[in-house]
């Protein structure tokens, strides 16, 4: 019953948004007095790092990168590591670990952490509701250099659930909970700079632009990363895959999702535009897909009927070993491919609705049309073909070159340790 009316809450805000602001500014508010209330008498443990990724949802990006870096020095032998998961049992593997604690998001534990952590290593956007005090550590992490405008940088805003002037308004507040936020390049800075209206507030600069702890491991995985990530994938075909099918080429295909769709009770869906079935016919004896849908992503995908050419992938956590295995990467407005420009590996855009995504939604901070490290497609045939092209005449050319010299110049696989002697150790240098 609770669900059915949180549904229909839900529908009728999305039918009438002019009550969509009035309805979230209550709650935040009778939230955000619970919040302090929930603080009264707790004291900061000046050497408790609390760490969440997407809220919870998984084990990734730079708070796992920067925690795994904190690991494998003893000068944080004494720090206190706590880890929020929405299902903390998955991640029990963690407490072989030293000093790591794991809390149930939403939990009496996790609400205890947020007041007495002094720090927090965050890469999403937090609860309107939730704030550091003036004596704990916010570190914003992100999760990935923008291709797509955000918050106030936004001239359209193509979303059922929220209103332009409500996304702005939510930026401007999480602007002012910051105490840094980690850049891997001039460009994200920038961005970063005016989409949260951080040079209005005097907090221009918080930027620690030293690269992207989360890719590092791109720069110091192994044979043996790659072997365990495909036994891990291709599960009870991975014999298959030694003795018969090795040959094949690996596609890694990561779309992002549409803000306007999104389905009550749900979540954002994913309308597929992919010919799977042409695929296959086109691709299935020389490629497999790993198909690795956008987080908010919940609507099911018939993988059975792809069998042995399309796996499922939106398992796994930490998308940099699905890079290392991939001999291809096909997304369209994903921020993925920055990362995996590093790889100096070829790169698809199958962009089959840019207009409207350009014109009518976000819109880009960049010219995709001479800007990006790889060529944009629009129909199945024209994948299919680009698909083959760059299996044969791939070349790491001037072009890609000069876009990770703008974008990806300050990845070397040590920028977690150079972020954390900024935040832990105060050296500006």
């Amino acid at each position: 019953m609770t669900k059915k009316i949180k549904n229909g809450i839900t529908n009728f805000i999305k039918k009438h948004s002019q009550y969509r602001d009035i309805v979230r500014d209550t709650l935040n508010f009778l939230r955000g007095i619970k919040y302090k209330i929930d603080g009264i008498g707790k004291k900061i443990d000046e050497k408790t790092i609390l760490f969440s990724c997407f809220n919870g949802v998984s084990y990734t990006c730079s708070p796992k990168a920067l925690y795994e870096e904190i690991l494998k020095s003893d000068k944080y032998d004494d720090y206190k590591l706590v880890w929020v998961f929405k299902d903390p049992n998955k991640y029990n593997f963690l407490l072989n670990n030293k000093n790591t604690i794991l809390v149930k998001r939403g939990s009496k534990e996790y609400r205890k952490y947020l007041h007495t952590a002094k720090y927090w290593f965050f890469n999403f956007k937090i609860a309107d509701s939730i704030y550091p005090t003036k004596e704990q550590v916010f570190l914003q992490c992100w999760h990935g250099t923008p291709l797509k405008r955000l918050g106030c940088d936004l001239e359209n805003f193509d979303n059922l659930l929220n209103s332009l002037d409500g996304m702005k308004k939510r930026y401007k507040m999480e602007a002012e909970k910051f105490s840094y936020f980690i850049s891997p390049s001039k460009f994200a800075s920038e961005k970063f700079i005016s989409a949260w209206n951080l040079k209005e507030i005097g907090k221009e600069n918080i930027m620690i632009e030293k690269g992207y702890p989360r890719n590092d491991f791109l720069f110091n995985y192994t044979e043996k990363d790659i072997e365990n990530m495909k036994r891990k994938i291709l599960g009870y075909y991975y014999l298959e895959y030694e003795k018969n099918i090795k040959k094949k080429k690996i596609i890694l295909y990561a779309p992002t999702y549409r803000a306007n769709q999104h389905e009550t009770g749900v979540g954002y869906v994913y309308k597929n535009e992919v010919d799977f079935d042409k695929l296959r016919e086109k691709l299935g004896d020389d490629y497999i897909i790993l198909f690795r849908p956008h987080y908010f992503i919940a609507n099911a995908f018939d993988f059975e009927k792809y069998d042995g050419f399309v796996y499922n992938v939106s398992d796994i956590d930490d998308i940099n070993g699905l890079y290392i295995i991939s001999d291809i990467l096909i997304t369209d407005y994903s921020s993925v491919f920055f990362d995996y420009a590093n790889l100096k590996r070829p790169i698809i855009f199958y962009m089959y609705d840019l207009e409207h995504y350009r014109d009518e939604s976000n819109g880009f901070y960049i010219d995709v049309n001479k800007e990006l490290p790889g060529k944009i497609v629009k129909t199945d045939d024209d994948l299919i073909d680009e698909i083959k092209r760059v299996s044969k005449e791939f070349k790491y050319d001037e072009n890609y070159k000069r876009f990770n010299d703008t974008y990806n110049y300050l990845d070397d696989g040590n920028a977690s340790k150079r972020v954390l002697d900024v935040v832990l150790n105060n050296d500006k240098g």
